[in-house]
């Protein structure tokens, strides 16, 4: 059976729910992973849309508080979005999707990056510059996200909402997993050119990945989130590591 891209389901969801054809659209819980708290993760974000029916809270993708009233998430989540920005809303402190605790914030403006644009690799839409800053209609009172570089880190931990494999549809319980960073090497030799160590981050291995509904999610070291879900091929599928938006250059 052919494997489900990162984004894949999702646009399939978001086209069922908003009938209309849908260029691209967010994607990408985490595979290898256990059930987190968001108290661990006070400043993370589930960026959603009360019309994406299919996922409690409307959950589609991740994302990090940068400012009291600014969410950093991935480009590819959102941009279909610029320009109904008020169709998004940022969920904080809500460890399963299901429940009613946290609080939810209504989004006012997208910007993503200038640069972003897609490519593809066997079918799986890959972001270039795959950043976007979502402003709140009101500053949130939570401690921000600290960013960073990866600089000589070899593993890291992510967190987010998804699939806890290909086949997990029904996961909506904050999970976070520690994977390691194996070098660009890796992924240049799983994708090629279609990887650009410039602007992405190479994670995880077959034990321990992100998937669908993780996208715009922190991969995090030495403390600070340091690149954000972007895209890959399979989830914790053997030779395809998981592969991150850096935030060297933020939109």
């Amino acid at each position: 059976m052919a494997l489900l891209s990162r984004r894949s389901v999702l646009t399939a969801a978001l086209g069922a729910a908003l009938a209309v054809p849908l260029a691209s659209a967010p994607a990408s819980a985490v595979v290898g992973g256990a059930p987190a708290s968001t108290t661990a993760y006070p400043w993370l974000a589930a960026v959603g849309s009360p019309i994406f029916f299919v996922r409690p809270s409307g959950q589609f993708c991740g994302g990090a508080l940068i400012k009291p009233d600014r969410v950093l998430t991935a480009g590819h989540c959102v941009s279909m979005f610029r320009s109904v920005p008020g169709l998004l809303t940022a969920t904080f402190g809500r460890d399963e999707l299901t429940g009613s605790g946290g609080e939810t914030v209504a989004v006012t403006s997208v910007r993503v990056h200038p640069r972003y644009r897609e490519t593809s690799f066997r079918d799986e839409t890959v972001g270039h510059h795959d950043l976007a800053v979502l402003t709140l209609a009101r500053p949130v009172r939570r401690p921000l996200a600290s960013l960073g570089s990866p600089g000589s880190a070899r593993t890291g931990r992510i967190a987010g909402w998804g699939f806890t494999s290909e086949n997990d549809l029904f996961n909506t319980r904050l999970r976070a997993a520690r994977v390691p960073l194996p070098g660009d090497a890796a992924c240049e030799r799983a994708y090629g050119d279609s990887f650009d160590p410039s602007d992405m981050v190479c994670a995880g291995s077959a034990a321990a990945d992100s998937c669908q509904f993780d996208s715009g999610g922190p991969l995090v070291a030495r403390g600070r989130v340091v690149a954000l879900v972007s895209w890959g091929y399979g989830c914790g599928k053997p030779g395809y590591p998981g592969v991150y938006a850096r935030l060297d250059s933020l939109p």
